[in-house]
């Protein structure tokens, strides 16, 4: 079967630290984590970085940093996994969708606009599948508006625009570490800020709201959190990253071999910016208005290809469709016409796009 993803871990490349570890006892809290909460911040350019459990709690934290509550609205992508908006709704506030481009994937500038109101408390931006075409566009709006930019980089972690890596862009940014992702420690994310008052507001309230004294134990200053990346964890990560710029290279090969079986026979590829260095991190495509997606998915899985959506549209969820009854067209297109398609290491490039393509021609002769 050739698979969606398999995370870039290696187990000889950790097995001296993992033991080191358990020889030291010291599981959290460690060396590995504060070293990889440096290098993750040089490697994406933030003053600050920050682990949480997941990209959702880091989200949430985010939400609750901006003291967003219950009458307040915030802005979010349409395309996207739902924690994206579940957080929002969890604070009590009001998700207001906006719709996407039908080629980018990514959220429109005149939607915003249009939509953006005084209870407008934050953005969300998603960079869709790891792509952040118009993420500076976005910024321009929320800082002409006064309104704090959260980028969900879930997916993103190596992307740039204009120069600049997600991490270094928006106001908060969260990642993801799920196994999905190109940076994974099974589970896991980050949140990185150039702000050092919100950083100061991050490092208390991660830490159960303590800070250090100079005598005994800790000082609590404030109610707060344990979503704390294990020093294992730590170690996988650290590991990888020394990898992301040559995974990326690696991953754009294989996207640029698709595009060239898969174009000539009708399928779009999601389109980046000419100022952006796209991770890949999903593969996807736009299918041909004579192809069945969904029936694609399941006739490809008897070629030993696994393939999926790309991704959801969320006002189009059976929950949120109920709730705000304001479903977004191009969001809820796409959402029916992309497929998510192979892209991993350890398979020669062309190899993987001319079987896919060989694969698809006979499902549809």
């Amino acid at each position: 079967m050739i698979r969606l993803m398999k995370p870039y871990l290696r187990y000889e490349d950790m097995e001296q630290d993992f033991r080191e570890v358990f020889e030291s006892g010291i599981f959290t809290r460690g060396r590995n984590v504060e070293a990889f909460s440096a290098e993750f911040a040089e490697y994406v350019g933030a003053k600050h970085a920050f682990f949480a459990t997941s990209a959702t709690t880091a989200l949430w934290v985010c939400l609750r940093l901006l003291k967003i509550s219950p009458g307040d609205e915030v802005a979010v992508s349409d395309f996207s996994f739902p924690a994206t908006a579940n957080v929002v709704e969890d604070v009590g506030a009001h998700p207001v969708f906006i719709d996407v481009d039908l080629a980018t994937f990514n959220m429109r500038p005149d939607d915003l606009e249009a939509k953006i109101n005084e209870r407008t408390k934050a953005v969300i931006f998603v960079d869709a599948l790891g792509n952040p075409t118009g993420l500076h566009q976005i910024k321009a709006i929320c800082e002409r508006r006064g309104i704090p930019l959260i980028e969900d980089a879930a997916c993103a972690i190596g992307s740039m625009e204009a120069g600049q890596k997600c991490g270094a862009i928006a106001d908060l940014t969260c990642f993801s570490f799920h196994p999905r992702k190109l940076l994974s420690t099974g589970e896991g994310g980050a949140i990185t800020t150039r702000r050092d008052d919100w950083a100061e507001w991050l490092r208390v309230k991660l830490a159960h709201g303590a800070k250090g004294t100079q005598g005994l134990g800790l000082d609590f200053v404030d109610y707060g959190y344990n979503f704390r990346l294990p020093e294992l964890q730590a170690i996988m990560g650290r590991k990888q990253l020394t990898r992301m710029d040559e995974v990326i290279d690696r991953r754009s090969a294989v996207r640029a071999s698709y595009i060239e079986h898969l174009m000539p026979l009708g399928f779009i590829p999601q389109d980046v910016g000419r100022d952006v260095r796209y991770n890949v991190q999903s593969l996807v495509f736009r299918v041909p208005e004579t192809v069945d997606r969904d029936a694609l998915v399941h006739s490809l899985k008897d070629f030993e290809v696994e393939a999926t959506l790309g991704t959801y549209c969320l006002s189009g969820t059976t929950y949120f469709r109920h709730r705000y009854a304001d479903v977004q067209p191009t969001a809820l297109h796409l959402d029916a016409r992309t497929i998510t398609l192979p892209c991993y290491e350890g398979v020669p490039v062309d190899i993987v796009a001319e079987r896919i393509a060989s694969s698809i021609k006979t499902i549809r002769a």
